[in-house]
């Protein structure tokens, strides 16, 4: 059964009125009502259509969040071939959260690393919502120093409302965990490129995220707190999210325009949720492509992009 969001209540009373032409002349072979039925359903992609063109941030912010949105084991699934999982840090544990491992991609070998958020009440809670521990990141670290000493390009798939904030992680190294990860990824001598899938929420999505190349899905979000986070700083009440939303800059149209990421990938009318094989399939066209054009640069020429890229990031601002 669909799960529609607030803002979707028409396209959810249209589509309702539709199953409910479909059952009725399943029991009535007598009436035709197939040219009803198409003028509906053409109603409703057109409803579909306009209504995500024209997203707010927070209504954005919803999409990013979505319930059905493929996550990690969806991509690894539609996208991916011959998925190889590699688990543990060599120094605490093996972090559900961030899920990693040697894969193929349209025949070409990578290291492909994410974050998981699970799909049911077992698996998220499982997967921690796809919130990282430290153990967690220093697994990232441990794969990409094996992608670098292999010539393995670099994959990463960030969803997550941000790095797990529990005092075990703190006890644990979270920050310092969090900074070498990021510096894992800028001193890569091989090509890396990353992409904002769902919510790309803070230090959590960084540290998997500092690619030479970022690409970001059109309905997803990244920043570097939530909007209700925000919300409660500035306005101390979590209800004044939207408007933080609006601030913030947290859509994939801001985002390019500041130069904190360098693709949009599209996804199918209503979002990725609604079509998962579509939106993967997008997306690992556009992570191909990318990694072709990258495949051809010396290790130096790869981590001077990776510098320039953000030392570029706002620059436009200061004009």
């Amino acid at each position: 059964m669909a799960k529609y969001l607030e803002f979707e209540k028409p396209v959810a009373e249209l589509e309702a009125k539709i199953a409910d032409l479909r059952n009725a002349a399943g029991e009535d072979g007598d009436v035709d009502i197939s040219n009803e039925l198409q003028r509906l359903e053409k109603k409703s992609a057109r409803l579909l259509e306009t209504t995500y063109a024209n997203l707010s941030p927070w209504q954005k912010t919803q999409v990013a969040r979505h319930a059905d949105r493929p996550h990690f084991h969806d991509y690894v699934t539609l996208g991916f071939d011959h998925f190889m999982p590699l688990g543990g840090d060599r120094l605490y544990g093996d972090d559900q959260a961030i899920m990693g491992g040697l894969a193929t991609l349209k025949g070409r070998k990578v290291v492909l690393i994410g974050h998981e958020k699970g799909n049911d009440t077992e698996s998220r809670i499982r997967h921690n919502f796809g919130m990282g521990k430290p153990e967690g990141y220093r697994k990232a670290i441990r794969l990409m120093e094996l992608a670098d000493r292999f010539g393995l390009p670099v994959v990463t798939l960030v969803d997550t409302s941000g790095a797990f904030p529990g005092i075990e992680a703190e006890e644990r190294g979270q920050a310092e965990a969090i900074a070498r990860s990021t510096e894992a990824c800028l001193a890569l001598g091989v090509p890396m490129v990353a992409a904002i899938v769902g919510e790309g929420g803070s230090g959590g999505a960084v540290a998997l995220a500092s690619a030479e190349r970022v690409l970001m899905f059109e309905h997803a979000v990244y920043s570097v707190i939530s909007p209700e986070g925000c919300a409660s700083i500035l306005w101390r009440t979590a209800a004044k999210a939207p408007q933080a939303a609006e601030a913030m800059k947290l859509t994939a149209q801001n985002l390019l325009g500041l130069k904190v990421i360098d693709r949009i990938v599209p996804e199918p009318a209503g979002g990725a949720h609604r079509d998962p094989g579509s939106a993967v399939a997008n997306l690992t066209d556009a992570i191909d492509d990318e990694l072709e054009t990258l495949s051809v640069l010396p290790p130096a020429e790869l981590r001077r992009q990776r510098e320039e890229r953000f030392l570029a990031i706002g620059s436009d601002l200061e004009r």
